[in-house]
């Protein structure tokens, strides 16, 4: 496996800057649940700066054991099988945050998304940016990149995605794009201002802010 780079974090308070921009989509002392929340860092930013109630789903027993350690409400489970039993409107916000592209079913477990939560924030390594598609077309080899570094016989991801390819589910499963930043390398948002194929094009990261029509 090669080793995973760094997110790209912000230089004065250490959190990830993608991190820093779901933080800033949440309302203070909302009802937040995080899927796949890895070692909890996402949701103890969340609870230390917004002081939100909440909760996570983590696979790995690593993970969940990392976010009791935070103090943390986190359970073990699988997005692709134990969304189905959460009521609908059971949280202010629903997060699945680097993950839904590792998941088996992503348009179920948007759907889920959107009916657990009153919002869904979801964000996702772009697999049309133009590393991506250098390393395709001139290299013939699939891509290693800082955001996506697992080689291809042992990535997590199953579902490989572009921002415009995300776009179009949305439309699919009824769901109101609130709020839509690409990130590029360095974790910065690009300008709101662009089209939709220089975000495919230039964006490492897509984050989104959902909800239901």
């Amino acid at each position: 496996m090669t080793a995973a780079a760094l997110p790209a974090t912000d230089s004065e308070s250490g959190h990830r800057l993608d991190f820093l921009l779901v933080a800033d989509m949440v309302e203070p002392g909302s009802r937040v649940l995080d899927i796949g929340c890895g070692d909890g860092s996402l949701l103890a930013l969340l609870r230390d700066r917004k002081g939100v109630d909440g909760r996570g789903i983590e696979i790995s027993r690593e993970g969940v054991n990392a976010c009791l350690t935070k103090g943390l409400a986190v359970i073990q489970g699988d997005a692709d099988t134990d969304l189905a039993d959460y009521p609908d409107d059971a949280f202010d916000y629903v997060i699945l945050s680097q993950t839904i592209q590792a998941t088996r079913q992503p348009r179920v477990v948007l759907e889920h998304l959107l009916r657990i939560g009153r919002r869904a924030i979801v964000s996702f390594p772009n697999f049309g940016h133009w590393r991506v598609r250098f390393d395709l077309g001139i290299r013939g080899r699939m891509p290693v990149t800082e955001n996506m570094p697992y080689s291809w016989y042992d990535t997590p991801n199953i579902h490989f995605c572009t921002i415009r390819d995300f776009v179009e589910l949305c439309r699919e499963v009824g769901a109101q794009m609130e709020k839509a930043v690409a990130l590029n390398a360095a974790g910065q948002p690009m300008r709101m201002t662009l089209p939709w194929w220089a975000w495919n094009l230039l964006g490492d990261q897509g984050v989104f802010l959902l909800k239901r029509r």
